[in-house]
């Protein structure tokens, strides 16, 4: 009997990724990997000429189509083998990441006479220009007593769902009416995929306030927002989601043109990029945090029973494993941070100096950063670049660096911002811990956790914990090969349970970090100031940040 293999499309936040996985031992056969063309649009569209206001973020869902054309051929080119091998599809996406279409799912972008409308466009996960609107939902909110608020760890951030609609009615009324859909861009592309609207429970209820049991907030309470949203999700949205793990159709003839697959092939409903590693790594209970490390870094957790976290981003049943409540939390700026510090602030010589030793940048730094001891620089940051997601939950914080000198070197703010973020997550797992949701073992995955051995040391040394590392570079696009194969069936030479997928396709690598004693005791003290700060700029102590904000916004 030949092998079998699933396909799975992870679709980040510069480029889209996709893995070719054997389907009884989850051995990654090929990868490809496509930059989008257009990239993370947050100073013009496409045009040259139509400004983006401070805060955008856009991106082009032509971009997709791409990804799926020249990836899917070439993974298959590379492996050498034929489409009829492939048994299931499964895609993962950022989110909330969300356009509007017409009936026929046409992207309304994609329409002469909106393309000059920013509006039209896809509105990327790290879209925080919605702030007003999510200020006042969650003020709305409140002052109804909608129970769902206890569900998000008391707010709904700027970068979900509802809040980015509200801007497109607020700011172009024009464009919410022409809107038959509006769409997580995730369900969009399993649209293109299967000719179906098939939306997916995980960014429902982590992105969009749904819950399994009570569906979306009533009626009254988007007329409260706004009477036009009074029908929104009738309208608009949608009430049937569909779960994760399920099939969400097979490729159509169209899409098997597109993307050199069989037509007939099993998609599985989409997923989140963050949710669908979770069974990469093997975590198929409670009590294991994952951090999937990028340009943000988000946390997944599973329970059993459902406690109510202050900053949490949300608590959703069945939303990463069926028979579980899986919790999420996360940092806005991670990769993002150290990549801003690169781009901005790194001297000439420094440079000059990576060149000539043949390494990047970030490997410089690195290293010097890790010539340095424990507070040697005598620096503490905030990991606030791009505000905070958890466990404040306010885009409209900004970052900090406290004790600069003459002396101060760039290795020296580089480790600063590491443990910034390192100390971000510890934050989110002692509010985790005393809101009743135990965290017992720690696990990473991304780009960051399988290279940057002094960042892991660092967040295993901040937190006290022991950090396995998944043994998949690619662990979202392997998450979903998994849930492909789910798709498939066991029938097909794919599997019934996502528990059973995990025992055959997860992986994690046998050399692990230990938190070092003398290091957490050093870092405790480090810790404890940054708490402090965290704090009292964080928590209307001193509101230094926003109005620093708001005069920036009046001086343009």
């Amino acid at each position: 009997m030949s092998k079998k293999y699933t396909i799975g499309v992870d679709y980040g936040t510069q480029s889209g990724r996709t893995v070719l996985v054997e389907v009884d031992s989850g051995r990654e056969v090929a990868t490809a990997v496509k930059a989008y063309p257009h990239g993370v649009m947050d100073e013009y569209l496409p045009d040259g000429r139509t400004k983006l206001a401070h805060d955008w973020a856009l991106q082009h869902p032509q971009d997709y189509l791409d990804v799926l054309r020249e990836t899917v051929p070439a993974v298959l080119e590379e492996a050498g083998i034929t489409a009829e091998d492939i048994i299931g599809v499964g895609i993962d996406f950022t989110a909330c990441t969300m356009l509007p279409t017409d009936k026929a799912g046409t992207p309304l972008c994609f329409m002469q006479e909106h393309a000059g409308n920013p509006h039209a466009y896809v509105k990327l996960w790290k879209h925080h220009a919605a702030q007003d609107e999510a200020n006042k939902l969650n003020r709305i909110a409140a002052e109804r007593g909608e129970d769902f608020l206890k569900r998000y760890g008391g707010k709904i951030s700027s970068e979900w769902l509802i809040p980015k609609i509200w801007q497109i009615l607020d700011e172009a009324p024009e464009i919410y009416e022409k809107a038959d859909r509006i769409m997580e861009a995730a369900d969009w592309v399993i649209l293109q995929l299967t000719g179906k609207e098939m939306r997916n429970s995980c960014t429902a209820g982590y992105k969009a306030i749904w819950h399994k049991q009570q569906g979306y907030p009533s009626k009254d309470f988007f007329k409260a927002l706004d009477p036009r949203l009074e029908n929104l999700v009738e309208e608009k949205l949608s009430t049937e989601i569909h779960p994760i793990g399920a099939k969400a159709g097979e490729i159509t003839k169209e899409a098997a043109a597109l993307t050199g697959l069989k037509a007939g092939t099993a998609v599985a409903v989409a997923n989140v990029d963050a949710h669908v590693a979770v069974p990469a790594v093997g975590i198929t209970d409670e009590g294991k945090l994952l951090m999937i490390m990028g340009t943000s870094t988000c946390h997944i957790l599973l329970g059993t029973q459902e406690k109510l976290v202050p900053g949490m981003c949300g608590v959703v049943e069945d939303g990463v494993i069926p028979g579980y409540l899986g919790y999420e939390a996360g940092q806005s700026c991670v990769g993002d941070h150290f990549e801003w510090f690169v781009d901005n602030c790194v001297p000439a010589h420094y440079i000059k100096e990576a060149e000539e030793q043949g390494v990047d940048i970030h490997r410089l730094l690195t290293e010097k950063a890790g010539r340095l001891a424990i507070g040697e620089s005598g620096l503490i940051a905030l990991d606030w670049w791009n505000g905070n997601r958890s466990v404040l939950v306010d885009v409209d914080l900004t970052g900090l660096l406290l004790g600069c000198t003459l002396l101060t070197k760039p290795e020296e703010i580089y480790r600063a911002l590491i443990e910034a973020t390192a100390y971000g997550t510890r934050m989110i797992i002692e509010t985790f811990r005393e809101n009743g949701v135990p965290i017992n073992d720690l696990y990473a995955a991304g780009g960051i956790a399988e290279k940057n051995k002094l960042m892991m040391q660092i967040y295993a040394d901040v937190t006290g914990m022991e950090i396995r590392i998944s043994a998949s570079p690619q662990a979202p696009a392997l998450g979903s090969a998994m849930f492909g194969a789910l798709a498939a069936g066991k029938d097909k030479g794919g599997y019934d349970d996502i528990v059973e997928a995990a025992k055959h396709m997860a992986k994690v690598r046998e050399d692990y970090y230990k938190p070092v004693p003398e290091n957490v005791e050093a870092y405790n003290k480090l810790y404890a100031e940054y708490k402090t700060l965290h704090d009292y700029f964080g928590r209307g102590v001193n509101d230094v940040m926003k109005r620093l904000k708001k005069i920036k916004a009046e001086s343009k």
